[in-house]
């Protein structure tokens, strides 16, 4: 415990620890609010007179003000009347599409079902080719059955995403049927807050790949492994203690940093918005039984996961290569290898989707991420066994952790044994 202490004291010593972690928690307050700023909307009065433009938190706070009757259970009936009252809209103003009505009528009419019409649309897409109708070609009959519609959607997003894996598409049938329904509404929270906490998690994966880099790499570099070899505790001990300190640091500043995040950006968009329904914010059928809050969190832990992968991975580096800067410039190439395999090799291609769940940052890959994955329907086939990818990821993640500071302390044992 001593020698990890010191370890420890030494890291957080570090100037370049100081200000990656300064850095991080600035980073945190300011991704948390920036997606309010991106809110903006315009308030008329009972005359159709533009009497303000809002932006930031006031805007979010007219928005919610807005579809303060549309919140709560979406039952079918909430959905019928969100149709009856856009088809009459376009029928009084004898316009075939909202950009054609005037501004505060649509702010008025059209902006409070705004997201009701989306979810509706998605619903009856055509089964074969998945185009969405116009919310004009849909009876509002057909609405009292918006479920079951979803239900058929489901089946019908099986034989289009996964038409050579009967047991991908049992999943994804079976998983569906698993989520609560009716959805929940609650407005005012967007996906860009949920972009921004993917956003930050990568910033924070390549603060803690920088920090980890050195672990072992210093040593050889500057001599002072030539010594620290030959003291009672420099080979095992030493190596395991290099190893969780830079884990620790890194999962302990990303929990803190993530967490504040968290707390910041619900208070500034509303805590009741967590317990809207995800199929509400992303599609209609989303596969997992999640809340925005238990998604939040969901990406929270598969993104711990991944940066206490991608540090130990890093630390192996660190043992394996002589200077820092050999193990930091590969471990910040693996950081972006996930985005750059998901940019060029076709979705068709397997193998390439089979690598980006196993590399060690595969869950945080941007728009490959452990969060778009959850929206998705990819899964990773072998035979008869589909496996869904954040599934995968997770447990990629988990196994990697294990296995590369274990390989990590192996590596520094073996050069401190040659």
């Amino acid at each position: 415990m001593r020698v990890f202490r010191l370890e420890l004291k030494k890291i957080l010593k570090s100037r370049r620890t100081i200000i990656l972690i300064a850095l991080s928690l600035f980073m945190s307050v300011l991704m948390a609010y920036l997606p309010v700023t991106f809110v903006s909307v315009s308030q008329y009065d009972e005359a159709g007179n533009k009497v303000a433009f809002l932006r930031g938190l006031e805007a979010v706070q007219y928005i919610k003000i807005l579809r303060e009757d549309i919140k709560g259970e979406l039952k079918p009936e909430i959905m019928r009347q969100a149709v009856e009252e856009y088809q009459a809209c376009l029928r009084e103003y004898n316009v075939e599409g909202t950009w054609e009505l005037p501004e505060d009528v649509y702010n008025k009419r059209i902006l409070p079902i705004y997201p009701l019409l989306l979810r509706v649309r998605e619903a009856f897409s055509d089964r074969k080719t998945g185009i969405a109708p116009a919310v004009t070609d849909i009876s509002p009959d057909q609405v009292d059955n918006f479920y079951e519609a979803c239900d058929e959607r489901i089946i019908a997003l099986g034989e289009m995403e996964q038409k050579n894996s009967q047991a991908a598409r049992q999943f994804m049938h079976d998983k569906y049927q698993s989520v609560e329904k009716p959805y929940l509404y609650y407005p005012g929270y967007n996906s860009d807050a949920m972009d921004y906490e993917l956003l930050l998690a990568m910033l924070l994966l390549l603060f803690c790949t920088v920090i980890a880099a050195p672990a072992f790499s210093s040593d050889y570099q500057t001599g002072a492994d030539d010594i620290l070899r030959c003291t009672k505790h420099g080979r095992m001990r030493l190596g395991i203690s290099k190893t969780a300190t830079v884990a620790g640091i890194s999962g302990i500043l990303f929990t803190i940093c993530m967490t504040i995040y968290l707390l910041l950006s619900n208070s500034f968009f509303g805590w009741e918005c967590t317990k809207t329904s995800m199929q509400v914010e992303y599609s209609v059928t989303s596969l997992a039984d999640w809340n925005m809050g238990e998604l939040q969190l969901a990406v929270m832990f598969a993104g711990l996961l991944t940066v206490i992968a991608t540090v130990c991975f890093t630390a192996f580096l660190s043992a394996k290569c002589r200077n820092v800067i050999t193990s930091l410039s590969i471990g910040l190439v693996m950081c972006f290898a996930p985005i750059f395999i998901y940019m060029s090799i076709p979705d068709s291609f397997k193998p390439g989707l089979w690598l980006r769940c196993m590399l060690p940052a595969g869950g945080l890959g941007m728009m490959s991420s452990f969060l778009y994955s959850i929206i998705d329907y990819e899964f990773l086939t072998l035979g008869s066994l589909a496996v869904w990818t954040p599934y995968a990821m997770v447990g990629f993640a988990a196994v990697e952790m294990i296995v590369f500071s274990i390989t990590a302390v192996r590596s520094y044992m073996m050069r401190s044994a040659a």
